[in-house]
């Protein structure tokens, strides 16, 4: 594994960011030896894995994630290792089913009304379609049955989603979370409890898919109901793996890898990671005010404190050249990894890059709108118009008709 230090938090970000600007971080065998500083300061441990996967040229990752080495100099194993041993372990997977067909389990245990399983899906379709009308209008490129196994999985994670954020929220308990995790497994083995499971379990019968990123997911929601606060981002970046990289990873084998791709398994992966996990830290950057109204900071105290900002200033709603300063820094590290997930997206399946590509530009727009209201995220919710969304539209289109990067590299090179 390539790794590199760099100063951790805000400042170290913004320093990390230069470098990378200038091109200085490479993939290496080896450390770098650590440059005297004027006073002390804590220290990092950033993996440069990701940039290493693949056929592309070493590469600067999108991975800041902290705390490799604890105050008392023991080495601790960082999220980013965490999540990167569930990837290596969902590519694995991928790659052994792949060679031998999935045999598995339809849902019997259930009774279906008459329609069945069309029904099911139908339901799903119209779910995702009401929720997510851009992502929606994207599948209608995939094959039929890789539409609506995506469908199936996003129900199901939107459901687990209102668990925690639904309008019976405040009902839910742990005990509740631990039910659902059990009715997830049922799903798995074919036993249903609904419709909705129905089509789930259905598509997991056709498919490669792995029960962890699910019960990653059920994870996340668990953090939701006994943390309000994260001290730094390595905890804020396993967050956002549970919350939302997981559902990159359920994905990946539905979505499937375009047959001419050279790309590895485990580094579709990694991008499919990365997109989830840029999703997640523009959600949290955009609802920074609706939040703090239900008294939780989703961002990390050290890099908070290091700009000489609390949770006191982000109750207080006001707009000061501290937050703009660290808004900027936070909304870097989002395009980060956004860049990271773009690598990835062209080596999917062409029928399946459309609504990845709409997802990707359309959500790294509300970036943009950030900024546009002058890092004004309490009070003003950042958005993309309508009109903005149809623009997207052809653009990502336009970039799924492109030849995987990892064949365009190839070609490149001979």
């Amino acid at each position: 594994m390539a790794i590199i230090l760099v100063r951790a938090a805000s400042p170290g970000l913004s320093d990390a960011v230069r470098d990378i600007h200038h091109g200085s971080l490479q993939c290496s065998p080896s450390l770098p030896k650590r440059r005297p500083v004027p006073s002390p300061r804590r220290w990092m441990l950033c993996s440069l894995r990701y940039a290493c996967l693949g056929l592309d040229p070493p590469r600067t990752s999108a991975v800041y994630s902290s705390l490799a080495v604890n105050p008392a100099g023991e080495a601790v194993v960082s999220s980013e290792q965490k999540v990167y041993d569930v990837v290596l372990k969902q590519a694995a997977l991928l790659k052994r089913q792949l060679r031998t067909p999935v045999i598995g389990v339809r849902p019997q245990d259930m009774e279906m009304p008459r329609t069945g399983l069309k029904e099911a899906y139908h339901r799903c379709g119209d779910i995702c379609e009401e929720y997510a009308k851009t992502f929606y209008l994207g599948t209608l490129l995939m094959t039929e049955e890789r539409r609506r196994a995506i469908w199936a999985i996003y129900v199901w994670c939107r459901r687990t989603d209102e668990l925690v954020d639904g309008p019976n929220a405040n009902y839910i308990t742990p005990t509740a979370l631990d039910r659902w995790e059990k009715r997830l497994e049922d799903l798995f083995a074919g036993r249903p409890y609904d419709m909705l499971d129905a089509a789930l379990s259905d598509t997991i019968s056709r498919f490669p898919i792995d029960i962890q990123p699910f019960r990653d997911m059920i994870e996340g929601m668990r953090s939701d109901l006994k943390k309000a606060r994260y001290k730094n981002f390595d905890e804020l970046y396993m967050y956002c793996y549970y919350v939302a990289g997981t559902v990159g990873l359920m994905s990946v084998p539905v979505m499937g890898i375009a047959p001419e791709s050279k790309a590895t398994t485990e580094s579709v992966y990694s991008a499919a990671l990365a997109l989830g996990i840029a999703n997640q830290l523009t959600n949290i950057l955009r609802d920074v005010g609706e939040d703090a109204r239900r008294g939780r900071v989703y961002l990390p105290q050290d890099e908070l404190a290091q700009a000489g900002l609390s949770d006191e200033d982000i109750f207080r709603g006001v707009v000061t050249n501290r937050w703009r300063k660290f808004m900027k820094q936070q909304i870097t590290r989002a395009r980060m990894f956004f860049e990271e997930a773009e690598r990835g997206v062209t080596e999917l399946s062409q029928a399946s890059r459309w609504p990845v590509w709409a997802s990707l530009l359309l959500y790294r727009q509300i970036l943009d709108e950030i900024e546009a209201n002058d890092y004004n995220n309490f009070t003003k919710r950042a958005y993309v118009g309508k009109g903005k969304k149809l623009l997207a539209l052809p653009v990502a289109y336009g970039k799924s008709l492109l030849l995987p990067c990892s064949l365009r590299n190839s070609q490149n090179q001979n």
